[in-house]
This record gives C-alpha cells, sequence and structure tokens, in this order.
C-alpha cells in the first residue's frame, strides 16, 4: 500500500507535494496513485525510439508536469533532461534518460 513514509523513502518531496494538495494526505495519495495508473511513459519510450520529436517533447512535457506537481523528484529530474533537450529538438540517444525514466517508474510502482 502507497503511504506518506514510502514516498518520502523513494526520495518525493512530500511535504512540498502535501502543500500543493492543500495539505490532504488522501488526495495527494489519490494523485499518485493515478500517475502509477499513466501510461504514457512506454508512448515516450516509443516516440524517442522513432524520433518523434514532436510528439515525444509533447508526452515529456506533459509527464514533466504531472511528476513536479506532486514532488516526484526521482521521476521528474530524467523527465526534465528529456523536455529539455526535446524542446530544441535536439536528436540525440535517449536511452539513458528514459530508462532511468522507467526503472524510478518502476521503483515508485514497487511501493
Amino acid at each position: 500500500m502507497l503511504t506518506i513514509e514510502k514516498l518520502r523513502e523513494y526520495g518525493a518531496n512530500v511535504d512540498d507535494g502535501l502543500t500543493r494538495c492543500m495539505g490532504k494526505e488522501d488526495f495527494y495519495l489519490l494523485l499518485v496513485g493515478k500517475v502509477l495508473e499513466d501510461k504514457r511513459i512506454t508512448a515516450l519510450e516509443a516516440q524517442l525510439a522513432d524520433k518523434d520529436l514532436d510528439s515525444a517533447f509533447e508526452t515529456a512535457h506533459a509527464l514533466k508536469g504531472m511528476y513536479a506537481n506532486l514532488s516526484l523528484d526521482p521521476l521528474t529530474k530524467p523527465v526534465s533532461e528529456i523536455t529539455k533537450l526535446l524542446r530544441s529538438r535536439t536528436d540525440t540517444d535517449y536511452s539513458a534518460l528514459i530508462e532511468e525514466t522507467i526503472a524510478q517508474f518502476e521503483k515508485l510502482c514497487g511501493l
């Protein structure tokens, strides 16, 4: 079961996330639970593999906003880097960044 303490151990800035959720732990946990159901990382991985940089930027930017708003820092960091590179449509090897994103997502799902 997902708890505030497990999210702290994961590296989430829970206090900041709770502030955005008006201090309501149940609401914050509900929103983090919605993140666990989101499948856009798979879409982002495919878009990057296909070099569809425009679609990848849109997906990465949306994920970055979702993760940052909930202060899920271990996920926010690699997705922010991807977003930054895609903003200028940088054609580079994104494999390390997407692998880190997937690893952090799987770690979050395992909480």
